[in-house]
């Protein structure tokens, strides 16, 4: 079988993709309970399964051009496929497929997280407007006798 690194390791990237995803669904609880502690603790686990996710796609690249070379093929899926037998393509092929599933699910739940992070920001962001706003009102509960002044961002 010519191609068992790379399926190797695209093995590897599946496997390695189910551990993150998990994560990423604890993420997304977490970010919706708005736990941070919850959040802190899961965030090194994502960031070492990212890196590990990069370096599999960066070996499987490196392989994938290198299988290319030496059965004289285009470098890309389809180059290689249409060289192999039958048998062995249909299996890469399948794989390469999967891969594709998993990585565009992958990149859906990053993106939804990252959403979830950017709307929790400007929740915060709008929360303390609104306290310094009223700390600068002249009148109302938390108005201030004394003239010192408070910092204001932008948004306000």
């Amino acid at each position: 079988m010519k191609t068992r690194e790379l399926q190797t390791i695209w093995w590897d990237w599946l496997g390695t993709s189910e551990r993150l995803l998990r994560s990423l669904y604890e993420q997304t609880a977490a970010l919706t309970l708005r736990d941070v502690g919850r959040v802190e603790r899961i965030q090194p686990e994502l960031d070492s399964m990212m890196e590990r996710m990069r370096t599999l796609d960066a070996d499987a690249l490196t392989c994938a051009k290198r299988l290319a070379e030496e059965l004289g093929a285009e470098p890309s899926l389809r180059g290689l496929v249409q060289v192999l037998e039958k048998a062995e393509a249909q299996q890469l092929q399948g794989l390469a497929n999967r891969v594709t599933v998993v990585a565009r699910n992958v990149q859906g739940v990053v993106a939804k997280n990252r959403t979830l992070i950017q709307n929790e920001m400007t929740y915060i962001d709008g929360t303390l407007t609104l306290i310094a706003k009223a700390a600068v009102q002249a009148q109302g509960p938390f108005a201030r006798k004394e003239g010192a002044s408070v910092l204001v961002n932008e948004a306000a």
